[in-house]
């Protein structure tokens, strides 16, 4: 069960991260769950960041 829900985290900051990369808006997460949430944000500011630091 732990395998599980660690993949199911990692995958929602790397559809975060895909998002950021996008362009798209942090108000689009789609998750509800906090920790889900929270993991997709993270991802989504990661791929910001890179974007602002010319890093893309």
């Amino acid at each position: 069960m732990k395998r599980q829900k660690r993949d199911r985290l990692e995958r929602a900051q790397a559809r975060g991260y895909q998002a950021g990369k996008n362009g798209r808006s942090s108000e689009a997460c789609p998750y509800q769950s906090l920790d889900a949430r929270t993991n997709w944000l993270g991802g989504w500011r990661d791929a910001r960041e890179e974007i602002q630091t010319g890093l893309k």
